[in-house]
């Protein structure tokens, strides 16, 4: 019989990323065009699978891979912070995330109150303030004592995460110069001792530019390729493609162009590094060759980021995944079907008895097993 049957299997991995919980789908009294999570019930759903039936006595690690928190999607708050962002607004931003989204974070309360639980945080380019100490110590502060040792917030800078041997899981914004920020040399204090968050550029980019746009138009965040979306829009929305698109353009020649320039008067070198900073959602082939290469013993390669789910197989049995988001997406490539929201993650089962670290690799669509009546549109 079922119940009495061993668990094959030992331990469970779950993968999620770029949930992008903003404040909430009203805020002060009206919408909120900058929120793009609207799976609340989907998730505590979720959460509660996975703590139930074949998976209650499993080791279970839940591995959120950057982008949860979207400190960049919440409206403006008091603090006024121009060059650098203070501690005391990133503190307000993330009481604004949590009162928007409280049934989530109650979800991953009673996920972890299981003790074979842990979840692993990897910070993100949009959750990146995540690296000042009191705005970690205020998330960690939202579990109780007893549970708050399982969670770990770790930044990546250059590197990857590997929750076992031939694992290994990495965002994806470190590879772009415009995102990439460093979790040591991004955080400066001022003579009182107060500390500030350096943005990438990228970071800027977004709260300065591309919100203002998205509160006309709330899909402009959601369509890929970049390119696509300027083609398209000339045909159907000329004039306010034409608008974004200046103001895209004179944002950078601002912003990081004239900066180029100071520093090296130079047109060939201006060029390269212009190259380089623009190249938004990298070539993931190239990147995926690179990685495989240079690691010895791989089974898998995870990456979040450009929110797009992919599970390529390898001719030598490993895998890359790119885990999606649970935000909506348009792709505008006919090469890739994807369209509107696909609540993916990657789940890993390793075996009881195992050899060769033959992981069992998923890429999932969570479906959900409630019957919920409607859902944010």
């Amino acid at each position: 019989m079922r119940f009495l049957q061993k668990d094959k299997f030992k331990k469970t991995i779950l993968v999620i990323s770029d949930l992008h919980l903003g404040a909430g789908a009203f805020f002060d009294g009206k919408r909120n065009p900058l929120e793009d999570f609207y799976h609340d019930k989907e998730l505590v759903d979720f959460l509660d699978f996975y703590s139930d039936g074949e998976y209650q006595n499993r080791e279970m690690e839940l591995i959120i891979n950057g982008d949860f928190l979207d400190f960049l999607a919440v409206p403006y708050v008091r603090y006024f912070d121009d060059e650098y962002w203070s501690e005391e607004a990133s503190l307000e931003r993330l009481k604004l995330i949590v009162t928007g989204h409280p049934e989530v974070f109650n979800a991953l309360s009673l996920f972890l109150s299981n003790k074979k639980r842990k979840i692993i945080y990897i910070i993100g380019n949009h959750d990146a303030e995540l690296i000042l100490d009191r705005v970690k110590e205020n998330f960690l502060g939202l579990f109780a004592e007893t549970i708050r040792e399982n969670i770990k917030i770790i930044a990546n800078d250059n590197g990857d995460y590997s929750p076992e041997i031939g694992l290994f899981v990495i965002h994806g914004h470190e590879y772009e110069h415009a995102h990439f920020f460093h979790s040591k040399r991004s955080i400066v204090e001022d003579e009182f001792g107060r500390k500030y968050f350096r943005p990438s550029w990228g970071a800027y980019y977004i709260t300065r530019v591309l919100n203002k746009f998205k509160e006309e138009k709330g899909h402009i965040n959601a369509i890929k390729p970049i390119g696509q979306l300027f083609i398209n829009g000339l045909i159907y929305e000329p004039l306010f493609t034409i608008r974004f698109f200046f103001a895209s353009v004179w944002y950078f020649i601002m912003v990081r162009f004239i900066y180029f320039y100071r520093q090296h008067k130079n047109v060939k070198k201006i060029w390269e590094h212009a190259k380089r900073e623009l190249s938004l959602f990298k070539d993931y082939e190239q990147v995926t060759e690179d990685f495989f290469e240079n690691k010895t013993m791989i089974k898998a390669l995870l990456v979040g980021h450009t929110h797009i789910p992919l599970f390529r197989p390898r001719p030598d049995g490993s895998v890359f995944v790119n885990t999606g988001t649970w935000t909506k997406t348009f792709h505008l490539d006919f090469g890739t079907s994807v369209g509107g929201t696909k609540l993916t993650y990657a789940q890993i089962d390793i075996p009881q008895n195992f050899e060769n670290y033959n992981y069992q690799i998923s890429l999932n669509n969570w479906n959900g097993r409630n019957h919920l009546p409607y859902t944010e549109y």
